[in-house]
Parts: structure tokens; C-alpha cells; sequence
């Protein structure tokens, strides 16, 4: 889910979404099984009380997240009205900082209660410092509230453990501005990757910024991630990013769309300070009119639909033929709870109320993200952009084809693959080079 800012990504897939990467990840978790009691080398509980019952005096909540301040924003103060003695604290941290920051947040005494899920956290799971959520499962009936693959993407130990709770699900995209589309002559979305290509040169020769990227942090990470999705079969990405024995990233698609990346930046169809662009500022820029295209994730409409209204549309980056299977990066926002915190109880009130209330999916649909259960009826059918990304979601869905973010492949790998998008826009690394560095990452996590 990127330097300053990173939409964050990340990210989600429901019932038909294959079981993604975290099961993986957490796998070396299995040890901490629910009635495991404590931590022998901490003395603090693996996991959560089995009880419901939600204490009444006044409790404080800090929840530290790195995805959508206004959906979060919204999620505490429709919780706080139907539980007004527990007072729910957000505090944001851009995406980047978020992650690299994560282990000594969590480890230290002054810990959040609740904290997004992000990469790191299986390590922290392993070491006792957020808490099994499995006697919550059961305890609130979880297991029928969501499509097993959501839950599954958060658990080890074979399903028995469960380290976070899936709130909304996000995919990558990318975003026009109807009217500057209009000026260039741009019509309806593009069906295939070479007519996105032909709009993109469009939007140039009509003197406009054909497509908005941050490249500082995640934009130049997404772009090229969209354009892998695409032009890889997903079986061979998912290998490389579940980090199984001989997999890798230095196939032809993905060369392919790095060196689309640094084409499009040699022909001037990303803003000249890209690199220097963080991915809120180029957002900004897009509703400001000063790009036809973006590339952004869901957790954005809600913000751009207010300031935009219907000037704004949505697609996902399309395929090399128009009957290409739809395939874009996505996850789930989740949240965790801290070991270190004083409240469970009212942190599991917390993640209930966000996982299966119906006032948790309208906010969560009305920011852009899909509830976790798509069956829900709590979201009425919407119009627009958000339609539109809905529709993109259900389809992306049906063709199996959300992918996990590339950075979730090893620790690392985030600030690689940012710095190399950014060298590959500068033309100060070639394509072939730019893959072979991030396959060396891989290597030294996943190889033997």
C-alpha cells in the first residue's frame, strides 16, 4: 500500500477473491491459537476474553490507521452515538510513515488500542503484540457476518487464529475528469490498454496533463502495479508475491509495463514534478483541472466525488484486448488490537460495530470502499463515480482478479519498488535493470 502519503493503500476481495497473501505471511503464527493464554516472555495476553459485554464508564479508544480520514472519521462518530461513554481517538499517519513506524508504535508502551492492519504485522502477531481475535469471531459470529476469503486473508494457524477485521475492501484504478476528457475529445472509457494509450496522446496534444501521478510516494507504484495486473497472468504475480520457490518478477509483462512507464514519461504524459509529487498533492491537482487522468485507489472517490460531483468517472486500467479478464490490485482496510491495550472489550465492541453494523457499510460505501459482505443490504445501489466503482469491483471480482499490492512481497520492498518507479520515470534506471533490483529484494526475503 509510497514516501509521504499513500492512498493506501491498501486493500480487500471478497467471496470469489482468492485467499490472499497474509495467510501466508502469518503462517509462522500458528502457535498463537485462541486459549493460549499469556505471553510467557511478555506477560501480556495473546488473546482477546471471549466476552461481549461492553464496560459501562468511560473509556478512551486510540485507533492509529493509515487509510481514508474521512471514512474514519465518520466510522468513530456514528460508533460514539450508539456507545457515547467510549470516546474513539483516530490519529493519521501517512501511508509510508505508517508502515515503517509500525514496530516501535506497537511495541512501545504508549501503544493504540487499535491499529490498522499493514505489512509488518504478521512479525508483531508472532510476538504477541496485537492480540488473536478468534474468541471475537466466535463470540460475535464473524464467521457468518463475512465470506470466508475475507477473514482468511487475517488469519494463521490453519484458520485457527485471527489477527484483524476486515471493515471495507479497495482496488486501484483510474479516475477521468469528464469535462477536460471532453476537450481533448475524449469520449467513453478506454476498452483496451492501446486505447488508453491513444487518450493519453490525446490529452497531450490538447496541451492538457494526460494523467496525474504521485510518484513521491505510491502513484508511480500504482501505475506500474496496474499495469502488471494486466499484462500478467495473475497465477504468475501471485506466486511472486506469495513468495513461493522459483517465482519471480522478471517476466515479460512486467518488463513490458515498466518500459510503458518510462515511455510515457519520455513522451510528457505525467506532470514534469511527478517525482516530487506526493499522491494527495497530485489528487489535489486532479480536482483543481489540471489532469485528465489519475491513478488513485476507491479509498479516493469519496473525496473527489465532493469536490468533482459528476465531472468525475472511474475504470480500471484496461487489458490488451476488450475481453481481457479485469484484474487490479486490491485488499482490505482491517484493524487490529494491541496487546498492550486496557479496553478489549470496548475494542471488540469497536471492530463489530465497523464489520457488521449497517451504518459501518453505508459510511464505508459512501467513501468509495465495498463492504466486507456483499450481500448486505444496508447500501443502496449507487450512481456516479461510485457506481462506477462498484461495478469496476464486481467485475474484477468475477474474473478472480484482485491481486495483492507488490510492496506486501517482503519487508523491504516498499521503498524499492517507490525509488525504482521514480529512477524509471527519470530515465536514471532501465527497465530490465529496474526489475532484476526489485527480483534481488525478493531473493533476499523469500530465497533459499
Amino acid at each position: 500500500m509510497a514516501a509521504t502519503d499513500r492512498d493506501a493503500v491498501r486493500r480487500r476481495a471478497v467471496a470469489s477473491t482468492r485467499v490472499l497473501c497474509l495467510s501466508v505471511l502469518l503462517a509462522a503464527c500458528g502457535a498463537l491459537t485462541p486459549g493460549s493464554g499469556y505471553d510467557v516472555n511478555t506477560g501480556r495476553p495473546r488473546a482477546v476474553p471471549s466476552s461481549t459485554a461492553v464496560p459501562d464508564e468511560d473509556i478512551t479508544l486510540r485507533l492509529n490507521f493509515a487509510d481514508a480520514p474521512e471514512m474514519v472519521g465518520a466510522l468513530a462518530a456514528a460508533f460514539e452515538e450508539k456507545h457515547p461513554r467510549i470516546d474513539v481517538r483516530p490519529q493519521y499517519t501517512q501511508f509510508a510513515d505508517y508502515v515503517k513506524s509500525l514496530k516501535l508504535t506497537m511495541t512501545s508502551d504508549t501503544a493504540p488500542d487499535i491499529a490498522q492492519y499493514a505489512i509488518g504485522m504478521d512479525a508483531l502477531a508472532h510476538r504477541g503484540d496485537i492480540l488473536d481475535l478468534a474468541p471475537y469471531r466466535d463470540a460475535y459470529g464473524w464467521r457468518d457476518a463475512f465470506p470466508a476469503s475475507s477473514l482468511a486473508q487475517l488469519t494463521a494457524g490453519r484458520g485457527e487464529s485471527l489477527y484483524g477485521v476486515p471493515v471495507g475492501l479497495s482496488m486501484t484504478g483510474l479516475y477521468v475528469n469528464r469535462e477536460l476528457a471532453a476537450t481533448a475529445g475524449i469520449g467513453r472509457p478506454p476498452r483496451t490498454l492501446a486505447e488508453f494509450e491513444t487518450r493519453l496522446a490525446a490529452a497531450k496534444r490538447a496541451g492538457l496533463t494526460p494523467l496525474s501521478i504521485g510518484a513521491l510516494d505510491s502513484g508511480g507504484l500504482h501505475l506500474w502495479a496496474a499495469l502488471v495486473n494486466v499484462l500478467t497472468p495473475p497465477e504468475t504475480y501471485r506466486a511472486w508475491v506469495d513468495g513461493r520457490d522459483g517465482a519471480t518478477i522478471e517476466t515479460g509483462g512486467a518488463l513490458k509495463a515498466a518500459e510503458l512507464v518510462a515511455e510515457w514519461a519520455a513522451k510528457g504524459y505525467f506532470d514534469p514534478s511527478a517525482n516530487g509529487t506526493a499522491q494527495v498533492d497530485s489528487t489535489a491537482r486532479f480536482t483543481r483541472g489540471e489532469s485528465v487522468f489519475l491513478v488513485n485507489g476507491n479509498w479516493a472517490a469519496g473525496q473527489l466525488v465532493g469536490a468533482m460531483g459528476e465531472n468525475v468517472g472511474f475504470f480500471p486500467m484496461p487489458g490488451p484486448d476488450a475481453s481481457a479478464r479485469s484484474v487490479a490490485s486490491g485488499f482490505s482496510v482491517a484493524y487490529s488490537v494491541s496487546s498492550r491495550t486496557r479496553h478489549p472489550e470496548a475494542a471488540g465492541a469497536f471492530l463489530d460495530f465497523l464489520a457488521s453494523s449497517p451504518e459501518a457499510a453505508s459510511i464505508v460505501a459512501a467513501n468509495g470502499f465495498l463492504p466486507p459482505d456483499p450481500d448486505t443490504d444496508a447500501v443502496p445501489e449507487q450512481k456516479g463515480v461510485l457506481g462506477e466503482v462498484a461495478a469496476a469491483h464486481r467485475r474484477v471480482v468475477a474474473d478472480d482478479g484482485t491481486n495483492q499490492f507488490p510492496d506486501f512481497t517482503a519487508p523491504s520492498m516498499l521503498d524499492r519498488l517507490r525509488s525504482g518507479v521514480q529512477r524509471l520515470i527519470a530515465a536514471r534506471v532501465g527497465p530490465a535493470e529496474f526489475l532484476a533490483e526489485i527480483q534481488d529484494v525478493w531473493e533476499a526475503h523469500h530465497g533459499k
